[in-house]
C-alpha cells in the first residue's frame, strides 16, 4: 500500500506595502522641517555670513532673522496662529542684536550663543508643565510613520494610556534638559576658558549635547512609543 505524502508550498513572505518606506521618509521629513527651517537654517546663515563673507555680527544677526520673521508674520497673518520655533529663534536674535549694539565685549557675545539653545530649553520644559509637550509635533509623524492607523492609534493612546503619555512628556523633558545643560555648560565655558578655545568648543559641546539627546530620547520614549503605536494599530476592532 502507497502512502500519499502531502507537500505544502513554502509559505510566501507578507508582501510589504509599497509606499511603507516613502511614508517612513515622509514622516522624518515632516518631524525634521520645522527643526531644520526655523532653527538650522538661520544658524547656518549666521555662521556663513560671519565666517564665510565676513559680515558683522549685528548684521548677520539681522539677516539671519529674516526667514524666522517671514514664517512667523506668515502664521499670523495665514493661519491665525504663532509659529512657536520661528518666533522663538527671532526673540533670541533680536535679543543678540540688542546685546551687539550695547556691548563689544567677546565673552558676552560668545554667550550669546548660548541663548538660543538655553531659551528653547526652557520653553520646552514649560510646555511639559503646561501639559501640552512642544516637542510632540515632530516626534508623532515619526512614531505614527504618518499612517493613518498610526495616526488613530496615537490619539487612542493619548486618550487612555497614563504610560503613552508619560513616554510622550519625556521625550520634551530630555530635549529640553539636554539644550538647557548645553547653554550652561557653554557660558561655564566662555568665562572660564580661553576665547579661542571656546570658538571651536561650543560647537562640540552642542554637537554631544545633540546626540546624547536623541540616544537617551529614544530609548526612553520612542522606542517604547513606536512599540505601543504599532500594537495598538494591530489590535482586532481598533478604528
Amino acid at each position: 500500500m502507497q502512502t500519499a505524502v502531502r507537500t505544502e508550498a513554502p509559505t510566501a513572505p507578507a508582501p510589504v506595502a509599497p509606499g511603507a518606506g516613502i511614508s517612513r521618509r515622509r514622516a522624518l521629513a515632516e518631524s525634521l522641517a520645522p527643526l531644520v527651517v526655523d532653527a538650522l537654517i538661520p544658524l547656518a546663515a549666521y555662521y556663513a555670513l560671519t565666517d564665510g563673507f565676513g559680515m558683522g555680527t549685528l548684521a548677520a544677526l539681522a539677516w539671519s532673522s529674516a526667514l524666522p520673521a517671514a514664517r512667523t508674520v506668515w502664521g499670523l497673518a495665514v493661519h491665525r496662529r504663532l509659529n512657536g520655533l520661528a518666533a522663538l529663534i527671532l526673540a533670541v536674535n533680536a535679543v543678540g542684536l540688542v546685546l551687539s549694539t550695547v556691548t563689544g565685549d567677546v565673552r558676552l557675545m560668545l554667550a550669546k550663543e548660548s541663548a538660543g539653545s538655553g531659551v528653547v530649553g526652557l520653553v520646552v520644559l514649560g510646555s511639559v508643565l503646561a501639559g501640552r509637550p512642544l516637542m510632540t509635533a515632530a516626534l508623532r509623524p515619526w512614531v505614527t510613520k504618518g499612517a493613518p492607523a498610526g495616526q488613530a492609534a496615537w490619539d487612542r493612546l493619548v486618550a487612555a494610556s497614563p504610560r503613552f503619555r508619560r513616554a510622550e512628556r519625556t521625550f520634551s523633558v530630555v530635549w529640553g534638559g539636554a539644550l538647557l545643560a548645553e547653554a550652561v555648560a557653554r557660558v561655564v565655558g566662555v568665562y572660564t576658558l580661553p576665547t579661542d578655545t571656546m570658538v571651536w568648543l561650543g560647537n562640540v559641546i552642542l554637537g554631544v549635547a545633540v546626540l546624547l539627546a536623541m540616544l537617551v530620547a529614544g530609548g526612553l520614549a520612542v522606542d517604547p512609543m513606536e512599540k505601543m503605536v504599532a500594537a495598538e494599530a494591530a489590535t482586532p476592532g481598533a478604528s
